[in-house]
């Protein structure tokens, strides 16, 4: 199997929202970064992936099973991480091994007492008492132990700080090392994207702006700078977005567009420069 993951024309409405037919592939062995602003539907597609809500139209396969007819097996595949803990606070971790264990059958427990080990985390300690970075690494553990072949995680860097964000984005490129594995993860921070995704999947407001592969993406733009002066006509048409200042502006422009502009400063764009041009105002909804 080449696709882990495979989204046709997802579509969802609620009062204030629609997410509007979002397809995209996640393949055998790579990372894929789920990105958008805030109330972009980043969340509403994993929990239509997850079947957490019901969709109004399109399909979703997961390993080649689709998500609602194979549900259970589909699922047995699958390691969710969210960016709060799902166990009790009361459990100490030894339960949170018995509480789990039982959904799967390829549940190996000598591999939850080495992840264990690998992520420091004391067996007679409650979740409570772990830190939120602990406390992802505890799922992920579990994750680990029944051998999921496909992680998703929904903006699971969001609040760690940078030596337990560049622990998890470690483990992650870990994980699909041996190209048997894949991971589906949601962010706001482009950082983690920078560093750890191969492919990008780029929801605004509910449509699918782009996906395909990191350096495709980022290869699309370039950010043209200039005088005030400067800013011409013609510049303005052709510019996906524009920043002004007392001294200048600086502009994002599709790579293609920039020969008439080979005067001015023309630098590489960044993810997050694409997302912030890009991004128009829409209705908060996550």
């Amino acid at each position: 199997m080449t696709n882990y993951l495979e989204v046709k024309n997802l579509s969802k409405s609620f009062d204030s929202f629609q997410l509007h037919n979002i397809s995209f592939t996640l393949p055998k062995g790579y990372i894929m970064g789920l990105i958008g602003p805030n109330g972009s539907g980043k969340t509403t597609t994993i929990k239509l992936i997850l079947n957490m809500l019901k969709r109004n139209g399109g399909e979703i396969k997961i390993m080649g099973l689709d998500n609602i007819a194979d549900e259970q097996k589909a699922k047995s595949e699958l390691g969710v991480v969210f960016d709060t803990n799902y166990f009790s606070d009361d459990w100490q971790v030894t339960q949170v091994e018995k509480s789990i264990s039982v959904f799967y059958p390829n549940w190996k427990s000598e591999r939850f007492a080495e992840m264990l080990r690998k992520f420091h985390i004391a067996p007679t300690k409650k979740v409570k008492e772990l830190s939120k970075g602990m406390q992802m690494k505890l799922m992920l553990a579990c994750a680990f132990s029944y051998d999921a072949k496909l992680l998703i995680l929904d903006e699971p860097t969001s609040g760690l700080d940078p030596v337990s964000r560049d622990e998890l984005l470690q483990i992650l490129s870990e994980y699909i090392e041996d190209g048997e594995h894949s991971v589906l993860f949601s962010t706001h921070i482009t950082g983690d994207l920078e560093r750890a995704a191969d492919y990008i999947t780029y929801i605004s407001y509910g449509e699918l702006f782009f996906s395909g592969s990191k350096d495709e993406f980022v290869d699309m733009f370039r950010i043209v700078k200039g005088g005030t002066e400067e800013l011409s006509a013609d510049l303005k048409e052709k510019a996906v977005g524009v920043r002004t200042f007392p001294t200048g502006f600086e502009a994002l422009v599709k790579a293609e567009d920039t020969g008439a502009f080979s005067s001015l400063s023309i630098e590489p764009a960044t993810i997050d420069e694409i997302v912030v041009f890009t991004s128009k105002k829409g209705d908060d909804y996550e």
